[in-house]
């Protein structure tokens, strides 16, 4: 069973795969964090629970009403404050009295087929109950009520854990919750560093190593959404945790607005790990009868260092994250006139682009911004979702039809949660975004947020959006979020309210791309927020793939992709080759060196094909006709890190095929250097007694020499030098 209870220990055992995690119910009354990590048999879990957690002789038979039951000693499942527990707390309120005292005790729990849905929010799904089982555990507080019922799904295949808090208010008065965390768990031995993706626009995703020390480490965004500045992801681990070894945590929450992720060392080192929505600015008032949800959060545990974490991520996210058609299809390779025309198109520009596309073998052409309203600039018509006849007389209807003609899927670019104060919209509605009275509203590349916690804002943006989508034969959508929320207010909650603004835009959001997606499913939504400043859980549910930066500079993605890795599968990664000079860092690199950073990801272009000679023109048809040879195998295969460029010059990649038939690998060298050394690429996740064949030379080695002595690489002198290698199994 991948849920034992042990009633006799007061023992809960959530065992799958190669994973434990175990908690004891102390005393009958609280539930206590026990162990996560590498699975044990049940006879060592009841050996374990015996072991004491610190200051022994202080808390050793205790009960739970003693005087001295001094909380801060335990290692709670799910703390709150106000007694003797004086870290952060994963629950904290303020009831009608004022007071923020609360005692949760166990009450029993149920132990569950298969993996309840999350009303309102996006989660991880099952096709089958076998797939999993869950456990609601519940604990009350007696005085006031309050019930909290923890929900934990552990998922078969990979030992990945979910986690939930279900928040309700049993009792006669109103409570406000202050916070209301994800997740929360007491380690008694502190990992030893923990890895974040930070960064900024144009440099997203960037890893970041840091060694852990008493006090508290954390990431957060205060900015509406998760931000390009944070990821809604962290990863714990020990100091010899490499890509292929030791324990590695990874956490992840399923959720797009503000969040928290936080360790917290005390002055024995034990750690408290918490992750969900940001404390900062929000508050949520439960009326008696009321209950509130919290976003879920991943954990995937593995002792087989970060790409065994990683890929039990990617296998989650990739087949029981996102649910629509395009889960399994192999995705299109595009052509987006964003940085090949901007602003600057008619319906004949574009045909024009579009023949040549169609020639080089691209598979669907996507139309930026500027195809609406009086769209000429970013200073006007967000909100007015017409076609802008001075553009596209024929159309956007006529315009596809003409794509269509070529061979080639239409798609479109949409931003459909702004308004730009020069706008029909606002001018009808100038009260509909977010917005304080009396208070400059900042216009942010000249476009205010509307207001999604109200429902005539959403329903207006789902007709408008639909109403395009019927027009034409519109088979792909870029979503866009090109700013942040400031000045955070709205007129459909009382001024005691105001901090459930951001968390309703949240769930706002969600109802609209739930609306929308579910009513074109066979539409290929990509998500984007100038770059990658949304890039989460919470938006790969409903699109099932995301531009992961505005910085198409070949160079520069070799970082911001390999960071994403650590969470995101390659296949939710869109990667574009785009012209030289580079639009943002005026580099200049070669077409081939660009294709191969592009190619283990969803590949696409972002350049004027009709400014490329025929020998360009040559070597993208090639590039994408190899791309397409393998694109089974890179969009659904496991990916494996091989050289990390944030601690040395080079980067290394490789995928395999989930039945280990083939793999593609690639190797970079972004710049040259003098007298350098010339290494071997080791590979990865290979059998060691098959052997595999080179695709171009015919080549065979043996999978232990691939992975012990390495491929090599035929150094070329000069900076942005690439490699690529595909291998057959013979």
């Amino acid at each position: 069973m991948p849920i034992t209870y042990m009633p006799a220990e007061g023992l809960i055992h959530i065992s799958a795969a190669d994973v434990s995690y175990i908690i004891h119910i102390y005393r009958g009354c609280y539930p206590l964090h026990v162990y996560y990590g590498k699975r044990v048999p049940d006879e060592d879990v009841r050996w374990y629970v015996e072991a004491p957690y610190r200051r022994k002789k202080l808390i050793e038979n205790l009960q739970p009403d003693d005087t001295m039951f001094l909380r801060e000693f335990f290692p709670f499942e799910y703390p709150t404050y106000g007694t003797s527990d004086f870290r952060k707390p994963a629950l904290d309120l303020r009831d009608a009295a004022g007071s923020c005292v609360t005692d949760l005790r166990y009450t029993g729990h149920e132990i569950i087929p298969g993996k309840p849905a999350l009303k309102g929010m996006p989660s991880l799904y099952c096709e089958t109950d076998g797939e999993a089982t869950t456990m609601r555990l519940d604990m009350q507080d007696a005085k006031s009520g309050l019930k909290v019922a923890l929900y934990y799904t552990v998922f078969e295949k990979t030992g990945l854990i979910t986690r939930r808090t279900e928040i309700a208010n049993g009792g006669d008065t109103p409570v406000t919750l202050k916070s209301a965390l994800s997740v929360s768990m007491d380690f008694k031995h502190a990992p030893y560093e923990m890895i974040q993706l930070s960064g900024t626009a144009l440099r997203e995703h960037h890893i970041v190593r840091r060694k852990l020390e008493c006090g508290e480490t954390s990431i957060d965004s205060t900015r509406g959404i998760s931000s390009h500045q944070q990821n809604p992801f962290i990863a714990l681990v020990q100091q010899d945790t490499t890509e292929t070894q030791g324990d590695a945590y990874g956490l992840s929450l399923v959720y797009s607005g503000n969040f928290v992720a936080r360790v917290e060392c005390d002055m024995y080192m034990s750690a408290r790990v918490q992750l969900g929505i940001n404390p900062f600015m929000f508050s949520w008032l439960l009326n008696p009868g009321d209950t509130f949800e919290t976003p879920e959060a991943v954990m995937s545990y593995s002792p087989n260092g970060l790409n065994g974490m990683s890929q039990k991520l990617h296998d989650a996210f990739r087949t029981r994250l996102y649910r629509g058609v395009w889960r399994d299809r192999e995705r299109p390779v595009l052509l987006n006139t964003w940085e090949a025309a901007y602003f600057d198109f008619t319906h004949d520009k574009i045909m024009e682009m579009a023949r040549k596309a169609a020639k080089v073998g691209v598979e669907l052409l996507v139309l930026d911004d500027g195809w609406f309203g009086h769209r000429d600039n970013d200073r006007s018509s967000l909100g007015d979702w017409y076609v802008a006849q001075h553009k596209l007389p024929h159309g956007l209807d006529g315009l596809a039809r003409d794509i269509n003609a070529l061979g080639m899927k239409f798609g479109l670019w949409f931003e459909p949660e702004m308004i730009s104060p020069e706008s029909d919209l606002y001018r009808a509605h100038p009260d509909w975004c977010i917005h304080v009275e009396d208070r400059k509203r900042s216009e942010w590349r000249h476009q205010l947020m509307l207001d999604f916690s109200r429902p005539e804002v959403r329903n207006y943006i789902v007709e408008s959006v639909c109403s395009v989508l019927e027009s034409a034969n519109i088979e792909y959508v870029k979503w866009d979020c090109n700013r942040r929320m400031t000045e955070p207010g709205t007129c459909s909650l009382p001024p005691e309210r105001q901090d459930e603004l951001m968390h309703r835009y949240v769930l706002g959001l969600y109802d609209v791309v739930e609306r929308i997606t579910s009513h074109f499913p066979n539409i290929l939504f990509e998500n984007c927020a100038s770059g990658g400043a949304r890039m989460d859980p919470g938006m790969l549910a409903y699109f099932p793939q995301n531009w992961a930066s505005d910085d198409s500079d070949a160079e520069a993605r070799l970082k911001i992709q390999y960071g994403t890795s650590l969470c995101y599968p390659p296949v939710m990664t869109t990667s574009h080759v785009s012209i030289c000079p580079n639009e943002q860092l005026k580099r200049t690199e070669p077409l081939s060196f660009r294709g191969h950073v592009a190619f283990p990801f969803n590949l696409g272009y972002e350049l004027n094909l009709c400014r490329l000679s025929e020998e360009e023109l040559c070597e993208v048809a090639q590039q994408i006709e190899q791309y397409k040879s393998m694109r089974a195998l890179v969009q659904h295969g496991r990916f494996y890190r091989l050289l990390d460029p944030f601690s040395g010059p080079h980067t290394a990649w490789m995928t395999v095929a989930e039945d280990g038939s083939e793999f593609v690998a690639w190797f970079y060298k972004p710049e040259a250097m003098p007298e350098e050394a010339y290494i071997n690429v080791r590979l990865a996740g290979l059998d060691p007694d098959a052997h595999y064949e080179n695709v171009d030379n015919g080549q065979v080695i043996s999978g232990a020499a691939l992975m012990n002595m390495g491929l090599i690489i035929d150094w070329t002198v000069g900076d942005d030098f690439s490699q690529m290698w595909h291998f057959k199994r013979v």
